[in-house]
């Protein structure tokens, strides 16, 4: 009994006038392809510029990788913020068009990906970045997949290297307490204590207006960031906090006193200046220099450094005030919840993660305490 061909699977046959055909079915239809000699037509049956995957059909669509990941930046990234897209511009250019641009998209396989992912580890990018470069094309061919110019994404079954949570270095008490000291009257003191007890990111505290502090609630709404130009010809522009998540914190009494006395200290600075007074069209911005104009975060890199410097502490990135915010408040005994609302995370596992190694030392330390209370019981 012939066995019944399965769909996708060809017949070669030659044809009256010397020339060879191969013919085959996808998706209940019959397609041809043709060759002046057998070889010639079944080299065609087997890398048809069509995909035969499992029986599933697919028209060439005859673009390249790099052609795809172009139309694709182009025409359907409409759901993402700017930022994310500037990053996959980046990803795209400098990692993925070199080393695979010139495949065709219906050729592109699994191993082909991987290759390109294992070389990049050994070049010594980080598992993180390579996890980056991962989500970009990801996104890039799942869409291909979904306007049917692939039948499956290549990328879905690529191992990707260990990403190692990296070590947090908050700022501890005796060190905290050696900073607040050294900031009284400083010009800085309002920026980095509220940034040190209110958790915000970098370029949301330069990115923080009047108009998003209530003074009468104690309320800070967290609506946006100054975002940094990213490449030649950009500038800095407002744009949503990470993960869109705009967020309401209410900060310790403390920290709207100190606010309100330098509010006032900046408006006596602005009228001082009249006309010389620069926004640099970011009006109302809390924090600015004494010109008015706006902070870039490498400018606030910097004068934290020479703050700790001068203050006698050992290095921190600005960045370590917002795990220092973030250690005191679990110390304070904030839920994890609280303090991923407070954070801005997109969820409460990411926090725990993070954080889960404080959680734990208090563990252990309500144990040392509770078993100090049994010795004296004895």
């Amino acid at each position: 009994m012939a066995r019944k061909r399965a769909n996708g699977e060809g017949t070669i046959r030659k044809r009256a006038d010397g020339s060879w055909e191969a013919r085959y079915c996808a998706d209940g239809k019959r397609h041809s392809v043709y060759g002046r000699t057998q070889a010639e037509v079944r080299k065609k049956l087997t890398e048809v510029s069509v995909t035969i995957d499992h029986g599933d059909f697919r028209e060439d669509s005859g673009l390249t990788l790099g052609q795809w990941l172009t139309m694709w930046h182009r025409d359907y990234l409409g759901n993402v913020k700017l930022g994310t897209a500037d990053t996959y511009e980046m990803q795209i250019r400098v990692h993925i068009i070199p080393a695979l641009g010139d495949v065709k998209l219906s050729a592109l396989r699994t191993p082909m990906i991987q290759r390109l992912y294992n070389k990049k580890r050994e070049e010594g990018l980080s598992p993180k970045s390579i996890k980056n470069i991962h989500g970009c094309l990801h996104k890039a061919l799942d869409v291909a997949v979904r306007i049917g110019s692939l039948s499956k994404n290549p990328s879905g079954n690529c191992i990707l290297p260990r990403i190692e949570q990296a070590e947090i270095h908050p700022l501890d008490t005796p060190e905290l307490s050696k900073l607040l000291a050294f900031l009284k009257g400083h010009e800085h003191e309002a920026l980095i204590v509220t940034a040190i007890f209110t958790g915000l990111r970098s370029g949301e505290l330069l990115g923080l207006t009047w108009n998003s502090v209530d003074f009468e609630n104690g309320l800070i709404r967290v609506t946006k960031q100054l975002a940094q130009p990213r490449k030649k010809g950009e500038v800095f522009r407002f744009a949503t906090p990470k993960n869109s998540k705009p967020r309401t914190i209410a900060p310790a009494p403390t920290v709207f006193q100190m606010l309100k006395k330098y509010k006032e200290e900046q408006e006596a600075q602005r009228k001082a200046l009249g006309p010389a007074w620069n926004d640099g069209g970011f009006p109302n911005l809390v924090f600015n220099h004494p010109d008015g104009s706006h902070y870039s975060q490498p400018t606030i890199w910097k004068e934290f450094q020479n703050i700790l410097a001068a203050a006698g502490l050992e290095h921190h990135r600005v960045h370590d005030l917002r795990h220092t915010f973030a250690v005191n408040s679990i110390m304070a005994g904030d839920d994890i919840k609280t303090l991923q609302e407070n954070m801005g995370h997109y969820s409460a596992a990411f926090t725990l993660d993070r954080y889960g190694h404080v959680t734990e030392t208090m563990r252990r330390e309500s144990s040392n305490r509770m078993q100090t209370f049994i010795e004296k019981m004895a």
